[in-house]
């Protein structure tokens, strides 16, 4: 296993690799400096090595690695039901592999509920009448034995359970965990297809909803897994999370546990303006930005008009900004307008460092953020 950081150049035998994938392209970088991981963290897997992208919050790099993996577990909410799994050393398991243990674990735990199956309109044409009889089809027929039918038929062969066989098939290339096995096997009567999942659209209702989870977890391991398949025989791929999506999770997450209050990602409509700040309370507008900031100098002009834009629309005068802590903590007050206009805005920064377990961790950066909300 090698520890690579984002935003810091990669080893030169790599270099070549990512020069040749153009999937690879998105989330690098590439300059007379080399090639460095843009804000992307998470796992690859090249020619039979292990490399793992982590975020420079400590100077330990198994610390950074647990802090990384425990924001991914709190941010998704990935619930694992085997503790030794979860009080291991987080190094011994893959990124990818916590997620597909936690699709499979929930799909087969609906599955033994029962399969979610549809009525489908068919006609056959049969010995016995069965539910409708189509009246043109035998007028036209009239001396053949056999009677026209529609009636509707309980399969369990539909999108939902066809895209879900699709991922099962794709993550057992990556995996070898025995419940994607049992999932696929209960799919038995499903048509296997390619699904573009880039243009899924699943309508979940009453019916199915149980698997909104399952679905949920699937989608998002299949837009987060890059394969690169150069070679017939070659298994490298990449699984990788944009940090300003995963810290916008987590941080969003905590703070309904703080303040009640608390809405995520709540659209406002103000004419053919659309804004939706990454939390609002009763008392802030709240955005995460996974920048290196130190100070009030390097806050860019962009970002203050956008919370001057939030607080003026959603009528909130306090906002804030908050970023991963780099350094030094960030810890700055400034004054956007003035008199009836003025919006007050609030930089800040979270320490995500911390060794120790996941519950633990959880915990203190929770105690931490409470003490940035009553500043």
């Amino acid at each position: 296993m090698q520890f690579l950081y984002e935003n810091s150049p990669i080893p030169q035998e790599l270099e070549s690799y990512i020069k040749d994938n153009k999937s690879l392209h998105t989330y690098f970088d590439s300059n007379f400096q080399g090639i460095k991981p843009k804000n992307y963290c998470g796992f690859l897997s090249i020619e039979g090595e292990s490399y793992f992208i982590i975020p420079k919050i400590t100077n330990e790099d198994n610390q950074n690695l647990n802090t990384f993996i425990y924001m991914l577990i709190y941010a998704y909410d990935v619930k694992l039901k085997n503790e030794d799994l979860m009080q291991a050393d987080v190094e011994e398991y893959h990124i990818y592999e916590l997620f597909i243990r936690l699709f499979s674990d929930a799909l087969l735990e609906e599955f033994k509920k029962g399969v979610f199956k549809q009525y489908i309109t068919m006609q056959e044409n049969l010995k016995v009448l069965r539910g409708k009889y189509i009246i043109e089809q035998n007028f036209n027929n009239f001396y053949h034995q056999n009677i026209y039918c529609e009636f509707d038929e309980f399969f369990m062969d539909n999108e939902l359970n066809r895209f879900f066989l699709y991922a099962i098939r794709v993550f057992k290339k990556f995996s070898s965990y025995s419940n994607l096995h049992k999932c696929e096997a209960v799919l038995d009567e499903v048509e296997y297809f390619n699904v573009d999942f880039k243009r899924l659209n699943i309508h979940l209702d009453r019916m199915n909803s149980r698997y909104k989870k399952s679905y949920e977890v699937a989608l998002m391991i299949l837009q987060k897994l890059i394969p690169m398949t150069q070679h017939s025989t070659d298994k490298s791929f990449a699984f990788l999370f944009d940090m300003a999506e995963v810290l916008e999770k987590f941080v969003g997450k905590l703070y309904t546990e703080v303040d009640n209050s608390t809405q995520l990602q709540k659209q406002g409509n103000f004419g053919s303006l659309i804004l939706k700040p990454d939390i609002v309370t009763s008392a802030c507008i709240i955005d995460t930005k996974y920048k290196k900031v130190n100070s009030r100098d390097e806050l860019k002009q962009d970002d203050k008009y956008q919370m001057y834009v939030y607080g003026k629309n959603f009528v909130c005068k306090d906002t804030m900004l908050l970023y991963p802590k780099h350094g030094e903590d960030v810890d700055d007050d400034l004054e956007l307008g003035k008199g009836e206009k003025l919006i007050r805005l609030k930089m800040k920064s979270l320490d995500l460092g911390f060794d120790g377990g996941y519950g633990a961790f959880v915990d203190e950066i929770r105690n931490r953020l409470e003490v940035i909300i009553c500043q």
